[in-house]
């Protein structure tokens, strides 16, 4: 009766806190505590075992030895230490029939933090973020806290969290863009994502009010970058404009000029506007921070790019160039330097340039068994502002669609499969699905399920 999906919401779910010390003790609101210690021990096969001794306060584990060069003492509060926030109530989330019992089940979700969209046999849809996020009555930190005032005091109640049934729009998308306004009394994080994924959806959803499934998993795989095709437009208007720009810069302009913003396998006009893209940053921040510049990383970033190359304010603009347009078309210029492009542009293809491929997480490890249990390299499409989001080793975990009318019609594809084994047949049999954007049936009835099984495994006690 009821079907939902998941996108991450991005909760800030964590916090660095910097602990004064004295000797083995650090201070606490109560006065001065001793060091806990957490110890394991590792046995090694074929060697001896190791016993690793984690400090730990109030907060959570002292996490300085991994960061090199830190000399504060650093404790982690992570909301995945807390034993209630790892409940996963799947035996209620599968039975509920309801928007009322949808949501009494996700009330009991402790798990990451998420964007949940519900549908139902009639008609209805919703949106409920879902997930443990802590209150934080002394606002977001950025940064590691060495004050008193940004204790967590408990967890956000599921009432207060961000949720909405049956809006008039008709429409609920999700990319992990933000779901709250400025001045929601429960902050959820400081970073969501860039708002160009879930545009995206919103658009083609509100343009087109009849869709069939057919047209859902089009847009799961849609590869159409608004911001690729507003950058493309500027760098061609730079180089256009700029003082005495080469062969290969009128070339790229003119491929930039006519591109449709779709990051397509076969796209020069995409790859050129990748490469200005990664020599924008740097180009803009190391003349101000030198090798600092590299700490600067964010998932809203592409969006402060685009402000900053749309407004062209005097003030971002680095000191050794005289205008924007010459320190655009510099941008990318550097780019294709950076990333060797071909001396044809028009066999520059994007797809090629970024590659996707999905590795095994332990036989991967091995030289001699990478290739056998590995994706090997295949040419991508689409980037991180695009609504299918992947990169080399990134990209959808599965891809689903639900047709209420007749559930046998609904659709689902993994990433390589059920199976995990190299040796078993199943093993990379849904990848075939996955790369080319397609699907396959998923039965839902019996009757459906009984036609299309090829074998039964049975499971006793």
């Amino acid at each position: 009766r009821i079907a939902w999906g998941f996108t991450l919401l991005y909760a800030d779910v964590q916090d660095v806190y910097i602990e004064q010390t004295r000797g083995d003790d650090y201070k606490t609101p109560s006065g001065w505590q001793p060091f806990l210690h957490d110890r394991e021990t590792i046995h090694v096969r074929g060697g001896r075992d190791v016993t690793v001794d984690v400090l730990r306060t109030s907060h959570g584990p002292v996490i300085t030895p991994l960061l090199p060069h830190e000399k504060r003492t650093l404790a982690l509060r992570w909301t995945i230490y807390d034993p209630a926030t790892v409940t996963m109530p799947l035996y209620q989330m599968d039975s509920a029939q309801n928007w009322e019992q949808f949501r009494t089940a996700f009330a009991l979700f402790g798990g990451p933090p998420q964007n949940a969209v519900y549908g139902d046999i009639d008609g209805n849809i919703g949106y409920q973020a879902i997930g443990k996020v802590p209150m934080r009555p002394g606002g977001l930190a950025a940064v590691p806290i060495a004050d008193s005032s940004h204790e967590w005091q408990g967890y956000i109640p599921f009432d207060k969290m961000p949720s909405v049934y049956n809006p008039p729009s008709g429409i609920l998308a999700t990319a992990n863009s933000r779901v709250t306004p400025d001045n929601d009394p429960n902050p959820l994080t400081l970073d969501w994502a860039a708002p160009y994924r879930n545009e995206r959806i919103w658009k083609v959803l509100a343009n087109k009010p009849k869709l069939s499934a057919a047209d859902m998993l089009a847009l799961q795989n849609d590869v159409y970058s608004t911001l690729d095709q507003e950058l493309a437009q500027r760098f061609t208007y730079a180089i256009d404009h700029a003082n005495h720009p080469n062969h290969r810069l009128r070339e790229a302009a003119d491929l930039m000029r006519s591109w449709d913003g779709n990051v397509a396998i076969p796209s020069p006009a995409a790859t050129i506007v990748d490469a200005a893209r990664a020599a924008l940053w740097p180009m803009l921040l190391q003349f101000r921070l030198g090798d600092e510049w590299k700490l600067y990383r964010w998932y809203e970033s592409p969006f402060v790019e685009e402000e900053i190359v749309s407004t062209q304010s005097r003030r971002w603009l680095p000191g050794n160039y005289s205008n924007w347009n010459d320190f655009l078309a510099q941008a990318v210029d550097r780019g294709m330097t950076a990333m060797h492009a071909p001396h044809d542009l028009n066999g520059w293809h994007y797809g090629d340039v970024h590659p996707v491929e999905v590795e095994h997480p332990l036989y991967g490890m091995v030289p001699w068994l990478r290739g056998w249990t590995g994706t090997g390299l295949h040419p991508q499409s689409g980037d991180g502002t695009t609504v299918k989001q992947v990169s080399r080793t990134f990209g959808p975990s599965e891809r689903l669609t639900v047709d209420f009318s007749n559930l046998d019609h609904s659709t689902l594809n993994l990433v390589i499969g059920e199976s995990g084994d190299p040796l078993s047949p199943y093993y990379m049999d849904l990848w075939p699905y996955w790369y080319k954007g397609t699907t396959f049936a998923l039965p839902f009835s019996d009757a459906a399920v009984r036609t299309t099984s090829a074998h039964t495994l049975t499971l006793v006690p």
